[in-house]
């Protein structure tokens, strides 16, 4: 199952946007257009369906006023819809539209589900929320007890990933949080979860990690898992030289770009659904991140179920990829009423099927306009 299209109303950047997405998306767009809000939209429904609504937006997004689009005028409910598509091509679709009351707590204003060929699976407000009112304060989607109908929905939901690993934070997680943190998309339980995964699993995927690593550390003969005498596991790494027996190295000795190249290599083996990834490019060599979107692809190929990645970037050696097609590109546009999501035209098409890359024709259309004025003076 993946997200096929979505389309959102009033959610922060976007008055109004909507979005067809296939297996692979890449956002591109100038700074503070909306690529981190629009992965956000996806993070939103998972954290519905893991938590509540209330904590979704009160607790982790700082209110409905918050995530409102500064350019909604008379409408004013928030609203999201997402299509999913199975492997059999069989189709959901779940819809949410929120406010929020006097109290200021999110309420739902609608939900929405429906089933293949369109069969309505639930309707919300119902006969129950309306003797009930306090019940529009959570979604079915977080209740065991409503969501029987679609729960493949939910679990869907519940299963998308965000990931922005952060190379010191994986070096000291207790030095960020003292108490444990579980699936923390900064890395802060990222050994712990190569340690927990079971080791026929751990040892294979860290034996093709290596051999791809070993193209941006030649010396890199191995990659172990081990656990300390406090408890505490560590990545161990063994480095080929001159002597007999390698060198051993912990991830506390590993560069930020080895530990963050492996970090993306492992979570994009690890789990099933959606994966969002943030500027995979940071602290990475040129010429890695131009090989960046085929080890995805060779990944993916090799796991049972391929996970659908949507990947925001600045970088113009990770669009080079001549793999990438223009389908796979949106860029946003920010303008006064909101920003917009735009698919390639019928000129950029042409140009990349003439073997131009989305590097060439579409990142200079993501760039900032006037960013000649962008100088600094400074008096003699």
């Amino acid at each position: 199952m993946y997200i096929s299209r979505i389309e959102l109303r009033n959610w922060k950047n976007f008055k109004e946007a909507e979005a067809t997405l296939g297996n692979r998306v890449f956002l591109i767009g100038p700074n503070a257009s909306g690529k981190s809000n629009l992965l956000d939209a996806f993070r939103f429904l998972r954290d519905i369906a893991n938590h509540q609504l209330e904590k979704a937006v009160n607790d982790f997004r700082s209110g409905v006023s918050a995530l409102r689009c500064l350019a909604a005028t008379r409408y004013s409910n928030i609203d999201l819809e997402v299509t999913l598509t199975e492997a059999d091509q069989k189709q959901w679709r779940y819809c949410l539209s929120f406010s929020q009351d006097n109290l200021r707590r999110p309420v739902v204003n609608k939900e929405l589900v429906y089933g293949p060929d369109e069969i309505m699976i639930l309707q919300r407000p119902n006969s129950e929320d309306r003797q009930d009112p306090f019940r529009l304060t959570q979604t079915a989607l977080e209740q065991v007890s409503e969501n029987k109908e679609f729960r493949k929905v939910a679990d869907f939901f519940k299963s998308i990933s965000y990931q922005q690993l952060l190379p010191q934070v994986v070096r000291d997680p207790r030095g960020f949080s003292p108490l444990p943190v579980q699936n923390d998309p900064f890395g802060r339980d990222f050994l712990l979860r190569l340690w927990r995964t079971t080791p026929k699993t751990r040892d294979s995927r860290l034996k093709k990690i290596t051999a791809a690593l070993r193209s941006a550390v030649p010396q890199l003969s191995d990659l172990v898992v081990r656990m300390d005498n406090s408890g505490t596991p560590h990545l161990i790494g063994g480095y080929s030289h001159w002597r007999l027996h390698d060198a051993r190295q912990n991830e506390s000795q590993f560069s930020d770009g080895t530990l963050r190249l492996l970090g993306l290599l492992w979570t994009v083996y690890e789990g099933s659904g959606l994966l969002l990834l943030e500027e995979p490019e940071i602290s990475l060599h040129p010429e890695i991140v131009r090989r960046l979107p085929t080890i995805f692809y060779r990944i993916n190929r090799s796991r049972k179920e391929p996970r659908q990645l949507v990947i925001s970037t600045h970088s113009e050696e990770m669009l080079s990829d001549k793999s990438i097609g223009p389908e796979e590109v949106l860029r946003l546009e920010p303008s006064p009423n909101g920003t917009r999501i735009c698919l390639p035209d019928e000129a950029d098409r042409k140009a990349m099927s003439e073997g131009l890359t989305a590097a060439d024709v579409l990142m200079p259309k993501a760039a900032p306009e006037n960013i000649g004025q962008l100088t600094f003076e400074f008096e003699a």
